[in-house]
């Protein structure tokens, strides 16, 4: 089997969090055919790409394995990944410092981009529920993840009625004042400690709020980012010539080069999907 060529584009960082692997709700194999579209120097995941609160050893699809193994592939050809760990992945905290070639594991980051300091982290510190009630946190996950099987069933009917798609989670959050007061509460409390910093960029994930946005208090200000999330925005941060850019799947026309592949992925067995990977990051 001849392995799938696509354009690439070129881009000098990429940022995604929030996949959450080993969940209903994780779209992987659109991150998959994203992360195989743009050629990149430095990759980082900030957080939640594996959920370990509700892993299950029956639910680990093949689109979610082909993305950890897509993963290692990179680590491989010595591609950098940044792995800092988040709520959902957790357990990770306990091999923070674990460098292996270009991989390394870390609770947060603090990169040098054209001059300026750029603070990476998933963002749970801010959480106080995460801190004070992890239960209900967890409580909270579940009812979550039983939203996201209900508007999927939902979204099938609506597109068999020529209809669009829409999402609850989104519509709820937009309508909650609290859960409102919470993201921009999140957003300032970020931004502050930065400009107290000095630090140019903060960027997060955790809160499924794709954002970049200018935030200024009385010491400063500072370029607030947040990569989203690959359950309902699927969305990723992307740094290249000195800029950054919010970047959504369903506006990615590179993505569409993937429709005639992904039937033939979907019959595929994991034998087949696995020697096609080996040929695609040569290791074979």
């Amino acid at each position: 089997m001849k392995p799938v060529k696509i354009p690439k584009r070129e881009v000098d960082i990429v940022v995604i969090s929030d996949v959450h692997l080993g969940t209903v709700g994780c779209r992987a194999k659109e991150l998959l055919q994203y992360l195989r579209s743009v050629r990149f120097k430095t990759l980082i995941l900030n957080g939640d790409i594996i959920d370990m609160w509700h892993f299950r050893k029956n639910y680990f699809p093949k689109f979610h394995l082909m993305v950890i193994r897509y993963f290692t592939g990179l680590i491989a050809k010595k591609t950098r990944v940044i792995y800092i760990t988040g709520n959902h992945d957790e357990l990770l905290r306990k091999f923070v410092k674990f460098k292996m070639g270009s991989f390394e594991l870390v609770n947060k980051v603090l990169l040098d981009l054209d001059g300026r300091k750029a603070w990476i982290f998933h963002g749970d510190v801010f959480d106080v529920t995460m801190q004070y009630s992890k239960w209900l946190a967890v409580l909270g996950g579940v009812g979550y993840t039983f939203l996201i099987l209900f508007n999927n069933f939902v979204n099938l009917v609506l597109i068999s009625m020529g209809r669009e798609k829409i999402s609850f989670s989104k519509k709820i959050k937009e309508r909650v004042k609290s859960a409102v007061a919470y993201i921009n509460k999140f957003e300032e409390t970020a931004a502050g400690i930065a400009i107290s910093k000095g630090y140019s960029f903060v960027i997060c994930g955790h809160i499924h709020k794709p954002e970049i946005r200018t935030i200024s208090n009385n010491h400063g200000e500072v370029l607030y980012l947040n990569s989203g999330d690959w359950v309902e925005n699927l969305s990723a941060l992307e740094y290249n010539k000195g800029q950054w850019e919010i970047y959504q799947y369903q506006q990615d026309e590179y993505a569409k080069a993937f429709a005639a592949v992904e039937k033939k992925l979907d019959t595929m067995t994991d034998r087949e999907v696995f020697e096609n990977l080996l040929k695609e990051f040569n290791l074979k």
